[in-house]
């Protein structure tokens, strides 16, 4: 919680998100290592539709096998597919395939493929059928290392989601996360899937508040080494980082626009919380409007045109919204007395967000046409909440029997999963744009 938030708001209970764990940073250590800790994923509940699926083995040697495998891992935690037994059936791409053979045995579709090897490079080649219609849907060969047959295989199962779906796959995609283990804090990026953790930055006090850029290669984050919390952007490449946001008093809640160009920072420079938009490079600090109370947890339109954000302007933590270009705020949120960190889709049609109901935080998301509301989770404390890329999931922090998890939930509420870690706390998750 931020000295200027104590101040202000003294004995209120705190906002969980940004002024949540806002204390000094110590000097992080960049690194792009693998990180120690696994996520585990657990998975509940279907979704109103499931589409049955067959995924055969892929043929030709081990690593195919595993490309399989994380294909229906990957459909199956959609909760979108019933995955269709194939008794260990390995098929060739270039195999005869009886499409009714597959639909007798409950497959509507069935995926094979293959794998082979040149040297340290792999092909990869898949088919997807329709048995009910008995046409071939998609074909596709991927080329890469051993060390990108994951993210082959995550693509292979975007491909798949989305011809039967009709909506963009998000296997491919990352999400970033802070872990702690100890008095350790590290900014994370994994795989959709938990899988294949990255540090990108290390530290022995809390780190909080990551924002993807809108092509994915950069994230912004807070740090307080110099003692103060500044903002700082981070090339996920190189793992260079520069200050953008360092002014006096408090610098925090970086959000990007949608062309990249620009964040929205929260800045107490005249002494209360106000939201700025910056340019990338920290030029061309602008104030977006004046309040007598706190502003805060900026985030964008898709279009770029206004900023969503939390206010207690009017007594209580509500949701606000006002032209990026300064005007009017009008309120947005009317649903209970307490809703905070909020985030709107993809194609800006809902919103998303934590309300505070009979004691528990849980996740709530509105359609910004109507006001009309439904809860998402069930948990007592639920935080930090981010839409996939697609839209169709929201992603988020949970203390579940005394474990800080990451979570997933279907944005019609009827699928969840868990994402466990092994050996530490996760927090402040955010979920990647897609990036091609």
């Amino acid at each position: 919680m931020t000295a200027a938030y104590s101040a202000n708001i003294q004995g209120r209970r705190r906002w969980r998100s940004m002024f949540a764990g806002l204390v000094a940073l110590a000097a992080g250590l960049l690194s792009t290592s693998p990180a120690q800790a696994q996520l585990r994923v657990d998975i509940s509940g279907v979704g109103a539709t499931q589409y049955p699926i067959a995924v055969a083995d892929f043929a030709n040697n081990q690593a195919a096998q595993s490309v399989a495998e994380i294909i229906r891992a990957d459909l199956s935690r959609s909760g979108q597919f019933q995955l269709i037994n194939t008794n260990g059936s390995s098929l060739d791409v270039n195999s005869t395939v009886e499409p009714n053979d597959w639909r007798n045995r409950g497959a509507d579709y069935l995926a094979y493929g293959s794998v082979t090897q040149d040297g340290g490079q792999y092909t990869v080649q898949y088919r997807l059928i329709d048995t009910v219609n008995k046409n071939e849907m998609d074909a596709i060969a991927f080329a890469g290392s051993e060390k990108e047959l994951r993210r082959v295989s995550h693509q292979i199962a975007d491909r798949i989601y989305e011809k039967i779906t009709g909506v963009r796959g998000v296997f491919s995609t990352r999400i970033a996360y802070v872990l702690q283990n100890g008095d350790n804090y590290e900014l994370q990026i994994a795989d959709a899937d938990g899988q294949n953790p990255q540090v990108m930055l290390r530290s022995k006090q809390p780190i909080i508040s990551p924002a993807w850029s809108p092509d994915g290669s950069k994230i912004a984050y807070v740090s307080f080494e110099t003692e103060k919390p500044v903002v700082y952007v981070q090339t996920l490449a190189t793992g260079k980082r520069e200050p953008v946001a360092n002014f006096k008093g408090n610098n925090s809640a970086p959000a990007w626009a949608p062309d990249g160009q620009q964040l929205a920072v929260v800045l107490s420079r005249d002494g209360i919380s106000q939201i700025y938009t910056i340019n990338a490079d920290g030029s061309g600090l602008r104030r977006i409007m004046r309040s007598p109370l706190i502003d805060t947890e900026p985030t964008f339109s898709p279009d770029g045109s206004s900023l969503v954000f939390t206010s207690d302007r009017g007594g209580n933590p509500q949701i606000y919204e006002v032209p990026v270009n300064g005007g009017e705020a009008r309120r947005i949120t009317y649903n209970g007395s307490y809703n905070i960190s909020p985030e709107v889709s993809p194609d800006g049609n809902n919103l998303v967000y934590i309300t505070r109901r009979n004691g528990a935080y849980r996740v709530a998301i509105q359609d910004m046409a109507t006001g009309s509301e439904q809860l998402l989770t069930n948990g007592s404390d639920d935080q930090s909440p981010s839409f996939a890329p697609n839209g169709m999931q929201v992603l988020y922090s949970s203390n579940q029997g005394g474990r800080s998890v990451l979570a997933v939930t279907s944005v019609d509420g009827r699928v969840r999963q868990t994402l466990s870690s092994l050996n530490g706390r996760v927090r402040e998750p955010t979920w990647g744009p897609f990036t091609n």
